[in-house]
Parts: structure tokens; sequence; C-alpha cells
């Protein structure tokens, strides 16, 4: 069992690359000054007029280029600037402006309170003795012994404070000796500080920077601290460097007491407009935890974005030591749960009637023996040209591919796929018919071929299709339980043939059977990819229908549909790709509905109805009665489901439970449990509880779950044995205006674990 620990005091840098964007503080949390703010109208002002200054008093007494003494409500204007004291005395001389009683200082930035003012109006230089300082818009505030305002618009405040608590609740509090706001660089120096919390000093702090903006800076970030049974006691020490506006690196390492130092660099930029990309390098060297102690690394890179209207560019690569890594530590990249590496780099152009795209592709599968086919490279031509000829649009669709492998003594092959084809489409109010021919002819170039095999060197394969499919639109107005109703009734039928062609001279390099369910009945192909294309002579009917109320929204969706097979797939014969040949598909459904104003629930099921059995049933109900108000029923059933560790199929059988759930308006619960019904076991479990405030937020978890362990060549079976479950507490907290609102939140803990929470709903709203 882990136990782990997290103080979040994590100072994080504003980053805006891409389509992040900045934390921003809760409006109901922004603490605003107890004296009114002076709204300013300085827009189409003059330089002149920015300077010129009004003075407003009950009385005054003033000698031409001497004193100018002013009494009783005094009120001082220059630009967006303004005090408001009980007395003030302006030396016109010098220009040297002095104020006290009840006074207050406002700018367009902060408002202060203070005992006293000393200004010089030549230099806008200013200080205030017992000041109390707001930021407007935003929850900081703080008291300090003296207020500067420089020359150049800085601030710099003398035994002072700051906090973002409500001031009858003042949960932390930094104290320093000195802090220096830079206004030009938007960014705060602090020397000496103390953090208090709950009155107790807690922490001692040198030197420190912290943002007051959306800028960015280079510096050391908050340590974090942590603690577990498999790591030990964890030490993270991050550095953020802010190379230029459109590059930036952070640089985190982290030392584990059980398992050594841990590294992990990030490197973000952009170039141009529309281009961005990252690179993340994670190394652990010596791994102790394990008796071979091996080096344990990974290695990212990714890049999109436009390079012109016509140009587009992708990559996504990852590589890592071995199976294990994203089980064992704690990656940025990718979480435990994945087990399959991305590489692919792709180049696209693109015109109106036509795009042209190159692409290198290899899936690293985590945990299995058998690698897949690598795209070395694929090169796509798409041409579309619509109402070309009496209403016919003429597609023509290519590929050419190189599939090579690792294994040298694998067959590999160069396909070239071309599909040019000929659709009538007939689009009204009331339904549609679209019909289509299309020819597909494929050849292959086997290499490394056994002598035994019954593959050949080449093969070319022609084959014809045709496909009718329509739609008719029916809807009526209808009454039930008292409520008016729209409903619709939308049948559907299709008419696909495809010829016969015998395949199992062709090896298989991307081909898999794709899943029968409701839309999938529908398509014109029985695989993905192109090694096998499966006969048909055979009619799809399905029906839909949906629910609307008066107010248009979709309350209900319901569609049910099958496939009756004219004549037997000669392909389900001769490859033991297919399954054996039925009458019939699947019988499949799918329902989505909300049931009333607070229930919804989704449903969806593949029935065979040849041998009465289920293939495949999901159902999810769902409470939710308001904003993070969530409880959530859950079940599947997936039969001869293949564990690609053992090779050996498996049902799934698994019923879950969620619930978010708020205790008040500072305290809410989420917690998630599922069960494993065939091996009578848990998969995982969730219990979180969390407080959160306008300056702090607490949260407390307990996660069980279920091991994703690979055999690899790292570990030795006597000595790092690996256990089946993990268990552990967290304590999270995070303390707000040191580190902005942090992560904490009701939708990042339902994502917690294996099982993400999805809703039910696929309406159309």
């Amino acid at each position: 069992m882990q136990i782990r620990y997290f103080l979040a005091l994590s100072l994080l840098p504003q980053l805006v690359l891409a389509d992040e964007s900045p934390t921003t503080t809760a409006s109901q949390c922004v603490i605003e000054p107890p004296v009114p703010r002076i709204e300013s109208h300085t827009e189409g002002m003059s330089a002149a007029e920015l300077n010129k200054i009004r003075i407003v008093s009950d009385s005054s007494n003033a000698e031409m280029g001497k004193l100018a003494i002013f009494r009783g409500d005094v009120v001082f204007s220059q630009g967006d600037r303004h005090i408001a004291a009980d007395e003030a005395i302006l030396d016109q001389e010098t220009q040297q402006f002095d104020a006290n009683g009840n006074l207050v200082f406002q700018d367009s930035n902060f408002t202060v309170t203070a005992e006293s003012l000393q200004a010089q109006m030549r230099t806008n230089r200013a200080t205030l003795e017992g000041a109390q300082y707001w930021l407007h818009g935003q929850q900081v505030h703080g008291d300090a012994e003296k207020l500067q305002i420089t020359i150049n618009n800085n601030l710099i405040l003398t035994n002072t404070n700051f906090t973002t608590c409500p001031p009858d609740n003042v949960s932390w509090l930094l104290e320093a000796e000195k802090i220096k706001i830079n206004s030009e660089e938007e960014w705060g120096e602090i020397w000496n500080a103390k953090l208090r919390i709950g009155g107790v000093p807690v922490f001692y702090i040198p030197y420190m920077t912290v943002p007051v903006s959306d800028k960015r800076k280079s510096g050391f970030l908050y340590p974090s601290f942590s603690s577990s049974t498999t790591d030990g006691f964890e030490l993270t020490t991050p550095y953020y460097w802010n190379i230029a506006p459109e590059y930036d690196l952070t640089f985190t390492p982290s030392y584990m007491s059980n398992r050594g130092v841990f590294t992990k660099t990030e490197f973000r930029y952009l170039t141009g407009e529309a281009q961005n990309g990252r690179l993340n390098l994670e190394y652990l060297g010596d791994d102790q935890l394990l008796s071979s102690r091996p080096n344990r690394y990974l290695y990212n890179w990714q890049h999109q974005g436009a390079i012109d209207k016509h140009w587009r560019v992708m990559s996504n690569f990852t590589e890592v030591s071995d199976n294990n890594y994203f089980n064992d530590l704690k990656s940025d990249v990718n979480r435990a749960t994945d087990n399959q590496l991305s590489r692919i780099g792709e180049v696209s152009y693109f015109e109106n009637n036509w795009d042209l795209s190159t692409r290198v592709q290899d899936i690293k599968v985590l945990g299995e023996e058998e690698k897949p086919y690598q795209v070395m490279p694929q090169v796509n031509f798409n041409y579309r040209a619509a109402d070309f000829w009496n209403n016919l649009d003429f597609g023509f669709n290519s590929e050419l591919t190189n599939f090579t492998h690792q294994d040298n003594e694998v067959y590999t092959a160069t396909r070239l796929h071309m599909s040019p084809s000929v659709t009538l489409p007939i689009h009204g109010p009331s339904g549609s018919l679209t019909s289509q021919l299309k020819l597909m002819q494929t050849s292959y170039w086997q290499t490394n071929l056994d002598s035994n095999t019954v593959l050949d060197d080449t093969v070319s394969r022609t084959i014809p299709q045709v496909r009718i499919n329509g739609q008719i639109n029916f809807e009526r107005f209808t009454e039930l339980f008292d409520k008016n109703y729209r409903q619709t009734l939308e049948p559907q039928f299709q008419y696909l043939y495809v010829g016969y062609e015998d395949q199992r001279n062709i090896g298989i390099y991307d081909t898999a059977q794709l899943q029968d369910d409701y839309y999938g009945l529908f398509r014109d192909r029985r695989f993905s990819g192109l090694d096998r294309i499966a006969d048909a002579n055979q009619v799809t009917l399905g029906v839909t229908t949906r629910l609307f109320d008066d107010h248009n929204q979709e309350l209900t969706k319901f569609s049910l549909g099958q496939i009756v097979y004219l004549e037997d797939s000669k392909l389900g014969y001769e490859d033991s790709i297919l399954e054996q040949n039925q009458q019939t598909s699947v019988l499949a459904a799918e329902l989505d509905t909300r049931l009333t104003q607070d229930w919804y629930l989704g449903a969806a099921i593949q029935y065979d109805t040849n041998t009465s059995d289920n293939k495949k049933t999901e159902a999810t109900l769902d409470f939710r009665p308001g904003a993070n108000k969530l409880v959530q029923l859950s079940y599947r059933y997936v039969p001869d489901l293949l564990n690609s560790s053992t090779n050996d199929l498996a049902n799934i059988s698994q019923a879950g439970v969620r619930a978010a759930w708020p205790i008040n308006d500072s305290l809410y619960f989420v917690g998630n449990w599922y069960y494993d019904l065939n091996e009578s076991r848990s998969v995982e479990s969730y219990t979180g509880f969390q407080y959160e405030s306008c300056c702090y937020a607490v949260r407390l978890s307990y996660h069980y779950r279920i091991k994703t362990n690979y055999d690899d060549d790292i570990s030795s079976s006597a000595i790092d044995s690996r256990e089946q479950f993990e268990s552990g507490v967290y304590l999270n907290v995070i303390i707000k205006g040191l580190g902005g609102s942090g992560p904490l939140g009701v939708t990042d803990m339902l994502d917690d674990g294996l099982f993400n929470y999805r809703k039910p709903l696929y309406l159309r709203n």
C-alpha cells in the first residue's frame, strides 16, 4: 500500500502556448477594498490633460507660487490617480504634495489606505506610511509599514505581508521584509519571507519571485514533497526557463530515496502563428528498486500545424526503455493505462477538389511480442468532383503503401490501391437516396516469402461494389404523459453488393474486423485496412426514432438495425479472420434518453439472433440534479475479448458506480467503484474529499486499482515481483495566490483512474 503526501506550493508560470490559457480567479473570490473605487475616464485624453492636476476640497488657503493648504474632503486627481484625505498641502515651488487623515490612494491597479502620503508631482514618486492595499480584480491584499511608488511606477513595500484569504478568515499569510513589484515586467521580488498557516510559521524563503500577470519569468519553482513505500521519500525541485516569447523549458529533477534521481525535461515552442510543438525527455539512471539496476528513459516529440493555407504537418514520436515504464514512473506523456506508443509523421497538401498526403507510421505495443507492420511510407491521393455530369459526383481515392517490419525474416509488401467511384445523391426534406458504383483495384508486390507459404509474389485484385442507401423522414406531433412532443420516424435501408475474389494469397498487414454497432451496419466494409475486402450481397434495415420537446430539445433517440445476408460470404470459409457465416448479423440497438429532468439513460446492445448470444452490452444511468452533482450506475459486458498478455479469450462483465456530490458550499465528495462479476473482485475504487475556499484547497483521497504488469527484460521474477493491485492515500494542498488555483476540481477527480467519466447522451442539442 502506498501513502503519498503532496504539498503543492508550486508557483506555476502562466504559459500561453498553443491552445492553453492562464488560470483566472473565480469572480466570487475577488476581494474588493472597503472604500468605493473612483472611476477614471482617461480614454482619448491628451498628454497635457493627463498631467493636469485637479484638487477639490471644502476649504483652501493658497498663495501663488507657495504653499496651498486644503482641508475637508480633499480629492486630488491626476490622470487615473486619485487621492482622498482630510487634509493636503501642496508646495507649488517644489511640487511636493503631502496628505493625511482618512487617506485613500487609487489608480487603475490598486487601492491603498494609509496614515500619510508624500508625493513628488514632477517625478510621480510617492510614499505612503502605515498602508493597507488591495489589487483590483484579484484576491491579493495586505499591509505594509511603508509603500513606495517609484518614478517608473514600480511598487516597493517594506515590512509587509499579503494573502488571498478574506480579511475575516486569514488562513495563510506571507510576511516579507521587502517586496518589489516591477510594473513593466509584471513580476514581484520578495526578500526574507515567512509563510504562516493558521498563524504558525511553516516555511522560510530568503528570496522568491511571484507573477502579478500572465507574463513568464525564468527561475526555480516551489519544490514538492512526497513519500511512498514504493519510491520512498521524494523531493522535486522544478526550474522554469523562459527562453523567448515563443520558447520555454521546464527542467524537473526528482530525488527518490528508493530509486535514485529521476529527471523530466519539457521544451515547448511556437513556430509562426499556426505551428506548435513539444519535446519531452525523461531519465532515471540506475533504478535502485530493481535488482538489475537498469537505466530507464522516455523521449517524446509532438508537432502540428499549418505551413500556409495549403500545407499541413503533423508528427508524434514516443519511445520508452521498457514495457512497465508508465506503470512504475509518473510520466508527463502517457498514463499507466496506455499500452500503445504512436510514431507517426505526416505532410499534407490540400486544394479545393483534391488532396495529397505522405505519412510514415510505426506503433509499438507494450507487453506484446508480436510487432505490427511499419508504414514506410504511405502516399494518399484523393480527388472529388461534385456534380461533374448530370448530378453525378465523381471520386477517386488512391493509396500507395510500403509495409516493412523490424524482423528481417517476416514477409513484407508494397500495396497500390485505386478506387474510382460515381455517386448519384438525391436529397430532400422527406428523405435521401444515394446510389454509388465503385471499382476497387489493388496490386501487391510481396517479398521475403517462405517456401511453405500460400502467399504469391504479385497479386492483382479487382472487385466491383454497388451501394444504395436510402432514408425516409416521417414526423408527427404526439402527447405523452400530458405533454406535447414532436416524434420522428427515420427508416433506413442499404443494399450492398461487393464482388468476390480469393484473397488467401495476400498477407495481413493492417487489417482487422470492425465492430458491428448500429452505425457499423451501414458501412460498406467489414474490415479496416485493405488486405481483406469481404464479398457481400446483403440488405441492411434500420430505424431511428427521436423525441423532441416544445423547445426543440432532443430528449430521446432510439436506433435498431440488422443486416440480412442474401448470400453467404465465401471469404468466411477460406480465411479464419472472418467469423463463420450466418444468415443475419447481430441485432444492434442503441438508446439515449433523458428520462426526467435529472435522470439520463444510455444503453447499447449487440445480440446474435442466430445463436441467441449476447455479443456486447453497455448501459449507463445518470442522476444529475445540478452542478457537480452526479450519481452514475454503469454495466458493460464484452464476451470473447482477446487478452493481449496471454492471447486467451476472456469475458468482461463489470458493474460500476460513480458519484460526485457537494456536502456544502466548500466541501464535496467524489468516489467510484468498479467490480468484476466474473472474477468476484474489485477492479478499481476511488474515494476523495475536497475542501476549497477562496484562498486554499485541500484534497484527501484513497485509490485502489488493478495494475497492468507486462513481461519485460529488466525484472527478475524472484526478486522484482510486481504486485497485482496498487493502493494509496493521497493528500494535496493548494495555497491560492502562491501557485494559482491549481488542478483541483470535480472534473479531474472524475477523470482520475482507469475508468474516466463519460456522459451517456449523444443527443443533437
